[in-house]
């Protein structure tokens, strides 16, 4: 599939070819749905913990004598239905870890870039060169880009100048193409890749390439 290519000003210099198996693959909601339930799943702690009658502290001794007083007959102040006491059914700690097979978070992947490129929401660049930490550099792509909402730059390296320069601006994420994941791609509105990001990516949805998907 051929893809404008274009360069920091906005401008389009050429084009590039992307593989259709990862940028032109059928949509699949329901994997993307999976994936993106996953990965929020995975974040999560599962320390939530409420102490039950037998874990809060006193109720060894019955309040009140089972007879003669009038009142209703009581076995322990740390009874569920007293101020104070046990919480029944309560949260305890688990994990809410999910499994998902490999070929299933590649198609994940590869679905989520085939929706950004159906809805016109990604952008392949020549380079993305940035000589020192300027957050006006980054900012004044974006102006050129059109872009007016969030962005998420996917890097094919660490690039310590072009991460210092967009970290101050709202709604920008730099992100390495070997995190690549759903929650990133479909949070994101538009989606920028450096043509050297572009073939990395390829790489690993095409190859089956090791990737260390994010897990958070």
């Amino acid at each position: 599939m051929q893809f404008p290519l274009m360069n920091m000003d906005g401008e389009t210099v050429g084009a590039i070819e992307l593989a259709d198996a990862v940028f032109a693959a059928e949509i699949n909601p329901t994997v993307m749905h999976q994936a993106l339930v996953r990965q929020l799943a995975n974040r999560r702690l599962g320390t939530h913990k409420t102490k039950g009658r037998s874990d809060v502290s006193g109720g060894g001794r019955k309040p009140w004598r089972q007879k003669g007083t009038g009142r209703a007959r009581q076995g322990s102040i740390r009874a569920p239905h007293w101020r104070g006491g046990g919480v029944v059914f309560g949260p305890t700690p688990r994990t809410y870890t999910q499994r998902m097979p490999r070929k299933m978070r590649r198609l994940a992947l590869r679905s989520a870039l085939s929706s950004k490129v159906e809805q016109e929401q990604l952008i392949v660049l020549d380079a993305l060169n940035v000589e020192a930490p300027r957050t006006r550099v980054i900012a004044a792509m974006l102006k050129s880009l059109g872009i007016e909402r969030s962005a998420l730059l996917l890097l094919p390296a660490a690039n310590e100048n072009v991460e210092l320069s967009a970290r101050n601006l709202p709604n920008v994420k730099t992100l390495h193409a070997a995190y690549l994941n759903v929650r990133d791609l479909l949070g994101y509105e538009t989606i920028i890749l450096p043509q050297q990001a572009v073939a990395f990516i390829e790489s690993f949805l095409n190859d089956g390439a090791a990737v260390f998907e994010a897990e958070e």
